[in-house]
């Protein structure tokens, strides 16, 4: 315990006052109060000290040779406790305490005939210290701990309310917003037009004799064979057969003022495309702005600390740990945005040997009420070096998933790639990216979306803003005709809800236990192929014993049949298994009977099953 060195004293003293109490001529509160207290290791020396001062003072000399070896007793059944399984249960030390006092209490009085009835008063002060030392037991934990839990909440409470966090999120939101209320699209217009004639007429005209003629205030027919000029120029990329013959009957110059234009309406044109994608790179700045605003939000709101609230809690917790001889330096309870509870300890072994993991989670799971679960990384003992283990609940479901490829003839590698990522706050995030083309190429774009979107969602941002940060990045990098769909599952594993999202991806079926399907169909397009894309999204709500099966366009598309979506739901309400990835199996075998045996595009079963625990 940390700073407890005045509570220890006054236990010290309390113990030396109980031994003035007594019940019938006995004194009960020596032994249960000294069994309470001498699990607290850090008390054991001022204890022993106070209650032997006690003793010597308020205990008739006959007594305390009874109650002497009461505490002996106790003292050497919990060191031989912690010798042998580096742990003492208050139980136990309580039944050395009852146990031992009832014991000296009957063997002692054997002799003296006249005190026979005192069996029976013994009886009852062995369950009366039995009794009173395990509920002083915990008053005596939570007494000696308030302290400690009082620092690691303040401790705990300065780090959450770290308002910088806010601060920095509205910066960059503002910036975002600064980004994006600036002009949109620039295209060519009227006043472009204006300036492309009086370029074209300066570099030409100008040394021309019949300039003055051509381009006088009174005469507008050059200004209206300009206009008509530029304007083909915007529609058809070149001037029309009669625009060409308006420039013959009005100019000398003709071909050299068509050429002209031509070559200033391509770089006014060049310009312009420059400046729309300064104008795209300025939006993905802006959303990645504003996804850093909102990450750095949910950092700053993501938890709220029940230490106040939950101080019993706390102390069971610590409790329930010291008896499985661990020691818990710092304890922690949030309740998490998604209304979970998340547990945060810091722990090491209270005599430096190895204790299993298990056995803290069954502490956990115990003075919560709760299933519980370690986070993944966990190490599997605990050991004298403290250590600090998350713990979340435990989800309702649980999911199996299993996959089946077939790569297209002729090519080496597959274009598809897939993810499975499993989440520690309870989410199954499944996605499947289909490149276009085929081979080394298409596996890597596919390749660089799936490990992108892992990234993002991973460290903490919205499916909808980690697609539209991806597609920004894929239309920066991708080359040319290079693009990949986008299909995502997201199940949330405490209540079933799945999301959907959809970007040019192929269906998606979803068998129910009854043996129904359903299918979710996508009309959008690609990522990397424009900064202004579509995603679609679907809520479903799944139940113990439904599959998830997502596919890729090769599954599809060489089915022979005007309805390949049909076709396929009936395939998989025909196929009877609860393991995925036989499922993914069968399927892509009965798709390759409709093919013949070739495998004309690359082809990606993605199959899950949640489960109920």
């Amino acid at each position: 315990m940390k700073k407890t060195g005045w509570k220890q004293l006054v236990l010290g003293i309390a113990g030396a006052l109980v031994c003035r109490i007594s019940v019938m001529g006995c004194y009960p509160l020596i032994p249960a109060f000294f069994a309470a207290v001498y699990l607290e290791e850090p008390c054991r020396w001022l204890l022993s000290a106070g209650m032997l001062t006690g003793m010597a003072a308020f205990v008739p000399i006959t007594a305390i040779a009874k109650y002497a070896m009461a505490i002996l007793i106790i003292a050497i059944t919990v060191r031989l406790c912690e010798w042998a399984d580096r742990r003492c249960y208050a139980s136990v030390a309580s039944l050395a305490a009852s146990g031992g006092t009832l014991a000296l209490s009957v063997f002692g009085g054997i002799f003296d005939l006249k005190n026979q009835v005192t069996v029976f008063s013994a009886v009852f002060e062995a369950v009366f210290i039995f009794g009173f030392s395990i509920l002083a037991g915990r008053g005596v934990h939570l007494f000696l701990e308030e302290t400690e839990a009082a620092e690691d909440l303040g401790h705990a409470q300065g780090g959450l309310k770290d308002q910088r966090l806010l601060g920095y999120a509205k910066s960059f939101e503002g910036l975002a917003k600064t980004f994006l209320s600036m002009n949109r699209r620039s295209e060519i217009g009227q006043e472009d037009i204006g300036q492309i004639q009086q370029e074209i007429a300066g570099r030409i005209c100008s040394g021309c004799d019949t300039c003055a003629i051509c381009w006088a205030p009174a005469n507008h027919t050059m200004y209206g064979v300009f206009g008509r000029l530029v304007s083909s120029l915007m529609q058809n990329g070149r001037a029309d057969e009669q625009i060409k013959r308006e420039l013959q009957e009005n100019c000398c110059y003709a071909a050299h003022v068509e050429q002209e234009a031509a070559a200033v309406f391509e770089q006014v044109r060049v310009n312009k495309a420059w400046y729309n994608r300064l104008l795209e790179n300025r939006e993905v700045i802006a959303q990645q702005l504003d996804a850093m605003a909102f990450i750095m939000q949910d950092c700053a709101n993501e938890a709220k600390l029940l230490d106040k609230e939950e101080k019993w809690l706390l102390s069971e917790i610590r409790y329930r740990a010291r008896e499985c001889g661990i020691v818990t330096e710092e304890v922690h309870l949030y309740r998490k945005n998604d209304g979970h509870i998340q547990a945060v300890i810091q722990a090491r072994s209270r005599f430096g040997n190895c204790v299993a993991i298990k056995d803290l989670t069954k502490v956990i799971a115990g003075a919560l009420d709760r299933h519980m679960k370690p986070h993944k990384d966990t190490r599997t003992f605990i050991s004298k070096e403290p250590t600090e283990i998350i713990y979340e609940e435990e989800p309702a479901f649980h999911a199996v998933h299993g996959v089946a490829r077939l790569t297209k003839d002729g090519a080496a590698i597959s274009g598809d790639n897939f993810s499975c990522l499993e989440k520690e706050d309870g989410e199954l995030v499944l996605c499947l990216s289909d490149g276009m083309g085929f081979g080394a190429r298409a596996c890597r774009e596919s390749e660089l979306v799936v490990d992108l979107l892992e990234r993002f969602i991973e460290a903490g941002f919205t499916k909808e803003t980690a697609i539209k940060m991806l597609n920004s990045a894929m239309v920066i990098h991708g080359e040319d005709e290079q693009y990949s769909t986008v299909d995502i599952a997201s199940v949330n594993m405490y209540t079933g809800e799945a999301d959907f999202y959809k970007i040019g991806a192929s269906a998606t079926f979803i068998r129910r236990r009854d043996g129904s399907v359903e299918c979710l169909l996508s009309t959008s397009l690609p990522v990397g192929v424009s900064f202004e894309m579509e995603i679609e999204r679907a809520v479903k709500q799944l139940s113990d014993g439904d599959f998830l099966v997502m596919i890729t366009d090769g599954v599809l598309e060489y089915l022979h049949t005007d309805r390949p979506e049909e076709l396929l739901e009936e395939m998989i309400a025909d196929i009877h298994t609860n393991h995925p990835g036989l499922l993914a199996k069968k399927l892509l075998d009965q798709v390759m009977d409709c093919t013949g045996g070739e495998v004309r595009d690359d082809m990606t079963v993605l199959a899950a099953a949640i489960w109920e625990k």
